[in-house]
C-alpha cells in the first residue's frame, strides 16, 4: 500500500508537545496510508533527541542561521514539499493534537472529490465570545485612529493544520514569501481558479486540538504582546490541561512501529 498524505511537521524546542503530537498521530492514523516529514529547525534540545528515536518519520535537521521564526517555519514546510512524493500534502504543527481514527478522511473528503479543490482547513482555531469580538473592533478602531498598522486577514487554511494537493502547491510556489505561512499561496490558489475549501472552527475542533501559538509561548520572544505574557501562559496551561494528556504521554509503546509492540496497523 503507497501512502496518499505526506504529513509535514516542523518542529522547534516543544519536547513535550512533540511528544504528544507524534504519539497522537500515531494513536488515531494508519501508517501504512501516511508518511511522516518531521524537520527540526536546529532546535539542540531534548525533543531531537526524542525525534531520533522515532523509527516511523523521517527526521530531517535544517540549519537555520540568520532566520526568525517565521522565516524557520515557511522554509521548514518548503523543504519538507521538495521531499513529498504523494499526490496530497499535510502541513502540522507540534501544537496540533489528534482527537479521532476519523480525521485524515474528514480532511481528504473535502477536496479529493474536485479536482480545483486544491486545499482545506481552517482559519485561526481560537472561538472567541461576541463580546471579546466586540471589544476587539473597538481597540482596532482606537489603533487605526493612532495611526497604528494593523494587518487583517481573511479567512484562509492556516498551517496548523492544512491539507493541500501537492502538485498545486509546487504550481503555486510554496510557502515562502514575505506574509504569514500559507496567505500567499491561498492567493496564487484563487488567482489559478483553484477552490479552497474552509472548516469551521468549531467543525475542526471535533478531530483535531490546536494549541495556538504554544511554540511561541514555550519559547517566547521578547515582549510580543500574545505570547509572552503570563496571562498566555496560563491559557496553555489551562488548553493543556483540558486535553488529559497523561495517558498518551505515558504511553511508550506510541513510539514504535506497530511491528514491533505486536499489532497490526489502525485499520488494517
Amino acid at each position: 500500500m503507497q501512502p496518499e498524505v505526506t504529513i509535514i511537521i516542523p518542529n522547534y524546542k516543544t519536547a513535550e508537545l512533540t511528544k504528544l503530537c507524534l504519539r497522537s498521530l500515531r494513536l488515531h492514523t494508519d501508517l501504512d496510508r501516511i508518511r511522516i516529514i518531521v524537520i527540526d529547525n536546529n532546535s539542540a534540545d531534548e525533543s531531537l533527541e526524542y525525534l531520533k528515536k522515532i523509527p516511523y518519520i523521517t527526521l530531517v535537521e535544517r540549519d537555520t542561521a540568520g532566520e526568525n521564526a517565521c522565516l524557520m517555519h515557511k522554509r521548514a514546510l518548503d523543504l519538507g514539499i521538495k521531499m513529498t512524493t504523494t499526490p496530497y500534502v499535510l502541513v502540522f504543527h507540534t501544537d496540533t493534537i489528534v482527537l479521532d481514527d476519523n480525521w485524515l478522511d474528514f480532511l481528504l473528503d473535502k477536496i479529493k472529490d474536485d479536482p480545483r479543490a486544491a486545499a482545506t482547513g481552517s482559519d485561526k482555531m481560537e472561538i472567541v465570545p461576541k463580546l471579546k469580538q466586540f471589544f476587539q473592533k473597538i481597540e482596532t478602531f482606537f489603533r487605526r485612529l493612532l495611526g497604528r498598522k494593523i494587518r487583517q486577514y481573511p479567512p484562509f487554511p492556516r498551517t496548523h493544520c492544512a491539507l493541500y494537493r501537492t502538485d498545486v502547491v509546487r504550481e503555486c510556489g510554496g510557502f515562502e514569501s514575505t506574509d504569514t505561512a500559507g496567505y500567499q499561496l491561498y492567493l496564487e490558489m484563487n488567482a489559478r481558479n483553484y477552490r479552497t475549501v474552509l472548516i469551521d472552527a468549531r467543525e475542526m475542533s471535533q478531530h483535531i486540538c490546536h494549541l495556538n501559538h504554544a511554540t511561541l509561548i514555550i519559547n517566547p520572544v521578547p515582549h510580543a504582546r500574545r505570547t509572552s505574557t503570563p496571562k498566555a501562559r496560563r491559557r496553555l496551561k489551562r488548553d493543556w490541561s483540558a486535553l488529559h494528556p497523561e495517558a498518551i504521554l505515558a504511553d511508550d509503546s506510541l513510539d514504535k512501529l506497530p511491528a514491533e509492540k505486536g499489532e497490526k496497523t489502525k485499520n488494517a
